[in-house]
């Protein structure tokens, strides 16, 4: 993967604090634990993980495996922290337990006081329904929970069939799995599409954005499938766009015939091996145009392309604008 353009990178690392219940669902956590995790690789020191609790140990929804060492509930997050609140096994939140009790107050009290950031998988946005924190906003849950989502929080507008919202300072996302795409879609956000789309390559995970999102970044486009040989090629032009990619040179890297290879992109990622190629080049393009004051046939010559007419030749499929009018936001 390319370098990362400074001006991509956060500036301050994201404290990420996951509050855990007895009986948590450890997927829940694991999952968008583990997306930070592994964008820490590829973006040092963008994210810090805290794990806190109403108490220091209790039963995971694991039978026999406890969790043990956890922080108490911080006694307030900096703003540009995130808070993560996620699901407990069975049919219902235990609202009679204290500590559920405790991480209901403390959301009630910390989050309008330090406005930090909070992001619910699966269950977990009911108890920042029952905090008060999701009146006039659009939410989601898991569809088993919807209904009593709406019942605890009427003011709020719970929308269904959706893998996640975000609406201002609060993010929820459905059931399990999707509290990974949240992450994916916050590690996009902090740290850029290039790392959102490494992280999730090695996770071995599609990339999912909702239908009312802006374009997906060209960094991310045509990898939500799973087939090796395609992937290897993309990652190989990604990690260098401006290498002498010709069609014989991309099959000699996939170890097939370039005829197959073409046949390959097309049925798993829906453009041809030239035209992700182009697209790739393009956006670098795009980054050097708007991030530095290198003259066009510099940035032609560090994306690939062999002369500006052959930029601006294959600029034109892609934008209406002139390169210069785009540099120039006019």
């Amino acid at each position: 993967m390319p370098a990362v353009p400074e001006s991509a990178l956060p500036l301050a690392p994201t404290p990420v604090y996951f509050i855990l219940l007895p009986r948590t669902v450890l997927l829940d956590v694991a999952g968008p634990a583990e997306v930070f995790r592994v964008a820490n690789k590829y973006a040092p020191g963008s994210f810090e993980l805290h794990f806190c609790g109403p108490t220091p140990g209790m039963d995971s929804g694991l039978p026999g495996l406890r969790l043990a060492g956890l922080a108490p509930l911080p006694e307030r997050l900096p703003a540009h922290g995130l808070a993560v609140v996620v699901g407990t096994v069975g049919a219902d939140i235990a609202w009679h337990e204290q500590e559920t009790r405790q991480l209901v107050d403390w959301l009630a009290r910390r989050h309008p006081d330090d406005g930090f950031r909070l992001m619910t998988v699966c269950w977990g946005a009911l108890l920042a329904a029952a905090a008060g924190l999701l009146d006039q906003r659009a939410c989601t849950s898991h569809h088993s929970c919807l209904g009593m989502l709406a019942r605890i929080a009427p003011e709020a507008r719970v929308l269904d069939n959706r893998i996640f919202v975000e609406d201002g300072r609060v993010l929820s996302s459905a059931g399990y799995t999707a509290g990974i795409d949240l992450a994916l879609h916050l590690t996009a956000g902090l740290c850029g599409a290039r790392v959102a789309s490494a992280v999730a390559r090695e996770m071995v995970v599609y990339l999912r954005r909702e239908g009312d999102d802006p374009a997906v970044s060209p960094w991310l486009e045509h990898r939500n499938h799973l087939h090796p040989v395609v992937h290897r090629i993309q990652d190989a032009i990604v990690q260098e766009p401006a290498a002498p990619w010709s069609a014989q040179a991309m099959a000699r890297q996939a170890h097939t015939s370039s005829r197959h290879l073409a046949r390959l992109f097309a049925r798993h990622a829906g453009c041809s091996p030239l035209e992700y190629l182009h697209r790739i080049r393009i956006a670098m393009a795009r980054e050097l145009l708007r991030e530095s004051g290198m003259s066009l046939e510099n940035v032609a010559e560090r994306t690939g392309f062999g002369s500006v007419h052959h930029l601006r030749r294959v600029w034109r499929k892609f934008e209406a604008l002139s390169p210069g009018a785009w540099r120039s936001g006019d």
